[in-house]
């Protein structure tokens, strides 16, 4: 017991004082010759001309390659048992991507089209946990649509985009970032105005799990990862939030990206904690209170530990 007395007292002092069908992951070292402007299928042709402006004026690129997202391209990476989208669905929703040759991670910035979101149900960390699930790597992203429109035709643009260039991605994986980012979307919509909840600090909780899971191996048992689970709601400030129903489906959700063979990257954990820095530092007002908050829990769990060692002396 003393010398884990010693070991509590000098970070108790500095606390106060500073308060396919293998599993693939694109080329996280080669960039594209060219960025890729995907373009959903039912736009105008003005609408097809005004999205490529907002996208090229966002990324302040002029020369990209074009692809045209169909219905055919959300059926082949969204939903091949279309269930939900068929050949023939609309697609408005599109995006740019830039591929970076640097460890920089991924990163997804939502455009206003003519000073409106027209992005209704994806939020921009949504479409980054599920890119990072996809086996996407270090890659900026600009999505924006001409309609109102929940924005799918934006994310299997991406997947298209990733193919054309050479780097195509495990369907498995594919699979079940699409489940991932269904359920995460539910998630927030249910929570939507609830007192303490924000989708930035779901989608870090869920991405501190896959970067956890990725540290402990690929064939984690459903306890371990629910003990994981259990860890990030609370660093997250969500445990009295997020239900039970909630947390099971969050739980089944990171089984099948186990399964999928997304853990298996060595790149994987990199990329999210990559991932993890982008999401706080695009909500610093949030996570800086919950690191405060968390540095206070912390500093008073050392100080019960140390007043139970001295009591146990005395008794």
């Amino acid at each position: 017991m003393f010398n884990k007395l010693k070991f509590l007292i000098p970070i108790a002092f500095t606390a106060i004082i500073g308060l396919s069908a293998q599993p693939a992951f694109a080329d996280s070292t080669t960039s594209w010759d060219k960025p890729v402007a995907t373009l959903g299928t039912s736009l105008s042709s003005t609408q097809k001309a005004d999205t490529l402006k907002t996208l090229e004026n966002a990324a302040n690129v002029t020369d990209v390659s074009e692809l045209t997202v169909t219905g055919s391209t959300l059926v082949k990476y969204l939903d091949q048992n279309q269930q939900t989208f068929n050949a023939n669905s609309s697609v408005y929703s599109s995006a740019l991507i830039q591929k970076n040759d640097s460890n920089t991670g991924i990163n997804v910035k939502i455009i206003d089209f003519n000073g409106h979101n027209n992005i209704t149900t994806i939020t921009a960390n949504q479409y980054k946990n599920a890119a990072l699930t996809a086996g996407v790597t270090n890659a900026t992203i600009y999505v924006t649509s001409a309609i109102p429109i929940d924005g799918s035709g934006a994310l299997a643009g991406v997947y298209a985009a990733f193919a054309e260039n050479g780097d195509s991605l495990n369907q498995a994986q594919v699979t079940a970032a699409q489940d991932e980012m269904s359920t995460l979307s539910d998630i927030t919509q249910a929570n939507k105005g609830t007192d303490g909840y924000s989708d930035s600090q779901l989608n870090n909780a869920v991405t501190g799990a896959k970067k956890d899971m990725a540290s402990k191996g690929n064939n984690l048992t459903v306890n371990q990862i629910t003990t994981i689970v259990n860890n990030q709601l609370e660093q997250n400030n969500l445990t009295n939030i997020i239900n039970n129903n909630q947390k099971q489906q969050i739980i089944n959700v990171l089984v099948k990206i186990q399964d999928s063979g997304a853990l298996n990257s060595d790149d994987f954990k990199n990329q999210a904690g990559k991932l993890m820095n982008n999401i706080q530092s695009g909500a610093k007002n949030i996570f800086n209170k919950l690191n405060t908050q968390s540095n206070r829990n912390f500093i008073q769990k050392l100080f019960d530990s140390m007043a139970n060692f001295f009591k146990g002396l005395f008794n």
